[in-house]
């Protein structure tokens, strides 16, 4: 039969145990400190109706009129959207959607009528939407080369691997690579106002200006540095499958062109839900007298280069004022309201029950 001894020392909560041949061994107990024996100083706090009650209604009296404040601000932000898919046979880019593809040469154009109820105020901005369209695949947003699109000339004729299939065209490197690149989006939207004389007056368009600061600046950079002659520094490249025209023609502006070319950045930053709006626009306020877009007859032409049919996705234009917390969006103001309204009406019904039941617990308490 074995026998075993303990020698406890309760200073440092080391624990000897003598074995059978006479030996010590070390016990496996943790040493008696603040640390391994969880006496650390904590707060622990006793949740009691005096502090439970007053959390629930400062909750609710904060958060309801920050939710009303956020709601009303995004309802009072003018937005107008038009779908051009042309999917409906009274549509008027119904035959442009119907036979298009990428491999068409001459581009389709169709004009849609519609109206402002309202005047937009300030700066409007002007976003083309898709439908149905997952940027948010792996292996689609994985397809780029951000070295490329740095501007490093190693990059620009040896492009990366996570290009594949849409690196090369035959041997000839693609400029810019990849999947996101392939598919920009190449629509053309001009808007134009009918006046009450019946003048047809185009809507100036700013296209710089759409792109993050540090895209434009920081991550989109031209091979070859400052030297202005994108032909030549592009001239052993190819464009990419779908497009119509090599990345340095795709704007006459040198400060618009090539990589940073503020439209192709807009759309290289990829969308993380199928249904996304990516901007394409600014329409600038000139004065305080007049509005930016006043109420009235406008006209949407559309140069129809952008096929959506194949995967059942939409297409549409979209006109919005924005306000100091952004574009509209009613969610956020909707949720305040919410969580103020729980927390508010759970510390009514707490009261109620503290009030009706709490006094006869205090009394039970009370030794006869």
């Amino acid at each position: 039969m074995m026998a075993s001894s303990y020698n406890a020392k309760e200073d440092d909560g080391h624990h000897a145990v003598t074995g059978p041949g006479g030996g010590t061994i070390k016990s496996k107990k943790p040493d008696n400190t603040a640390f391994k024996q969880q006496r650390l100083p904590a707060w622990q706090p006793i949740l009691t109706a005096g502090t439970v009650l007053p959390a629930f209604f400062v909750i609710g009296l904060i958060f309801i009129p920050i939710g009303i404040g956020l709601y009303v601000t995004s309802n009072n932000i003018k937005e107008f959207e038009i779908d051009y898919t042309g999917v409906d046979p009274s549509s008027p880019c119904f035959n442009c959607s119907q036979g298009f593809n990428w491999n068409n040469t001459r581009p389709c154009t169709c004009t849609l009528p519609f109206s402002l109820d309202q005047p937009f105020e300030s700066n409007v901005f002007m976003y083309y939407g898709l439908s149905n369209f997952y940027q948010n695949h792996r292996r689609y947003v994985k397809s780029r080369d951000d070295s490329q699109l740095n501007g490093d000339s190693e990059s620009l004729k040896n492009p990366s691997k996570e290009c594949e299939p849409y690196a090369r065209v035959e041997k000839t490197p693609i400029a810019p690579c990849g999947a996101i690149a392939n598919s920009m989006f190449n629509d053309t939207l001009d808007l134009f106002y009918f006046d009450p004389n019946g003048t047809k007056i185009q809507i100036p368009l700013m296209k710089k200006g759409i792109a993050w600061w540090t895209d434009k600046h920081v991550k989109f950079r031209n091979p070859g540095g400052n030297d202005p002659n994108l032909t030549a520094v592009f001239q052993a490249t190819t464009k990419p499958i779908n497009w119509r025209k090599p990345v340095f023609e795709l704007d006459t502006d040198p400060e618009n062109n090539g990589f940073i070319n503020e439209d192709f950045i807009v759309w290289m930053r990829t969308a993380a839900l199928p249904t996304f709006r990516k901007l394409y626009r600014i329409i600038q306020k000139k004065n305080n007298m007049t509005p930016t877009l006043p109420r009235g007859n406008y006209t949407l032409e559309v140069t129809y280069n952008y096929p959506v049919r194949s995967f059942e996705g939409r297409k549409r234009m979209i006109l919005s004022t924005i306000s100091w917390m952004g574009g509209k969006n009613p969610f956020l103001g909707i949720a305040y309201i919410t969580v103020g309204s729980v927390c508010f009406f759970l510390g009514v019904v707490l009261l109620i029950i503290h009030h009706k039941y709490g006094s006869r617990n205090n009394s039970a308490d009370i030794p006869n």
